[in-house]
């Protein structure tokens, strides 16, 4: 296994992680900043609101993104382990 064969597949291997966390990483700012605004302007000091919206908007983006994500995951891994199998040869 040469050099450049390991920098391509930790390349697309960080391309993939990137791509797989970010709805979940971008849905979790957005929700985080709106409620951050909203205490803001109401004087709501209650810290469990936003933890509770934040939970909330993860498990309904998985629930949205979920099948495409893994779909996406299971596709890398096929191509990783049909990597390593013309390696083996």
């Amino acid at each position: 296994m040469d050099g450049d064969l390991v920098l391509h597949v930790t390349q697309e291997a960080l391309k993939a992680a990137l791509l797989l966390t970010a709805p979940v990483l971008i849905v979790t700012l957005l929700v985080g900043l709106a409620t951050a605004m909203l205490q803001a302007v109401t004087s709501l000091r209650d810290m469990t609101l936003g933890m509770v919206l934040k939970l909330a908007s993860v498990a309904v983006t998985l629930l949205v993104c979920g099948g495409w994500m893994m779909t996406h995951a299971v596709n890398f891994t096929n191509q990783i382990f049909n990597t390593m199998g013309t390696l083996a040869k």
